[in-house]
């Protein structure tokens, strides 16, 4: 089976994580000849896979680039909106069926174009059922859910135990995201912060990460002396174990992965109930939730919180339930899906 994998982002976030982990997990499994990735010349995706076995490099900085050196394959995954446009492209260019795999939540615009791609592609994959919701329209399968997985990291504690002994006697409540608040929501941690800053004079806000919000996210908490900015970490698993609680109050969201590496890392959530989260946090079993855009609601689950017995029953329910969730099981599902293009026939069938 030879895949061609499609990730045309300029940077290095969640989804590209996940296509990471999956390439990562597919290269183990029997049957799995070659994996092509095609994307960005400066793209992170090289690094992070140049060990991987098996995995070879296409450059291509737009849809157009990179379709007669990545040639024939058993299949075109598409792993981003960009790449979508790509997979179509190069089926009509070899006639090489096509997945699509949808990360966010947001609709999909329902002009021409797009109602081809997904109606063209062999399968839709949705990260979480809100995701599946909204595709079924252009899909003409049945949308299939896999979701993301954890990143399999055993931390270094050093790390950790280093960070905590900067903030000793503080209860800390971090979050990880793109500092974009139209979409991760950071002025709603804000807002909870400046409401708990006189009540919960220990609690400690501290935020990772970077984006186009930065500046003037720093500038509005510039008065709040219980928030620190901890800037982007690539690493970011090896700090998590360092927190109390994970925050995360998204105004949308696909899924939300990060959120399984904080459960994966034992941190107790508190997430919004946005888009696919409520996928895989179940209120009051494996971790909390609260409106989006709700910060006197956050605040109130952070008080919540402070019950060490709390934390640790949420924590250990949600590791538990972590087996599905791993880059294994991810892969077995998408094996499942491309497995059946292994058959010549079944090829010829989707072509037609």
């Amino acid at each position: 089976m030879h895949i061609i994998h499609v990730n045309l982002a300029r940077g290095f976030r969640g989804g590209e994580r996940q296509t990471v982990l999956l390439i990562q997990a597919l290269a183990n499994k029997v049957g799995m000849a070659s994996q092509v990735l095609v994307c960005r010349p400066d793209s992170p995706l090289r690094a992070e896979l140049a060990e991987t076995p098996g995995v070879t490099f296409v450059s291509a900085r737009h849809q157009l680039a990179g379709h007669y050196k990545a040639g024939r394959a058993t299949l075109v995954h598409a792993h981003d909106a960009k790449s979508v446009h790509w997979a179509w492209l190069h089926r009509q260019l070899f006639r090489t069926p096509y997945l699509i795999t949808r990360r966010v939540d947001t609709p999909v615009k329902r002009k021409l174009s797009n109602r081809a791609f997904y109606r063209d592609a062999y399968r839709c994959v949705a990260l979480s059922q809100v995701i599946a919701d909204n595709i079924q329209p252009l899909s003409s399968h049945s949308v299939v859910k896999i979701p993301s997985a954890f990143t399999p990291l055993i931390p270094n504690p050093d790390v950790a135990q280093a960070f905590r002994a900067r903030y000793p006697g503080r209860f800390i409540v971090g979050h990880a995201g793109a500092l974009v608040d139209r979409h991760k929501g950071q002025r709603v941690l804000l807002d909870a912060a400046r409401r708990l800053r006189n009540s919960q004079p220990d609690m400690l806000f501290v935020f990772f990460g970077r984006g186009e919000d930065e500046a003037t996210l720093k500038q509005e908490s510039m008065a709040l002396d219980n928030v620190i900015w901890a800037g982007f970490q690539p690493d970011i698993g090896q700090y998590l174990p360092a927190l109390d609680v994970f925050a995360f109050p998204s105004r949308n969201e696909g899924l939300g992965s990060v959120l399984l590496d904080a459960m994966h890392a034992k941190v107790p959530v508190v997430a919004s109930q946005a888009g696919g989260i409520p996928d895989i946090v179940q209120h009051g079993e494996t971790g909390l939730l609260f409106p989006p855009g709700d910060g006197e609601a956050l605040a109130q689950n952070l008080v919540r919180l402070r019950d060490k017995t709390l934390r640790k029953t949420l924590a250990e329910n949600a590791s538990q339930r972590l087996t599905c969730y791993s880059p294994e099981a991810m892969a077995s599902a998408y094996m499942a899906l491309y497995s059946p293009l292994a058959s010549p026939s079944t090829v010829q069938d989707s072509r037609s």
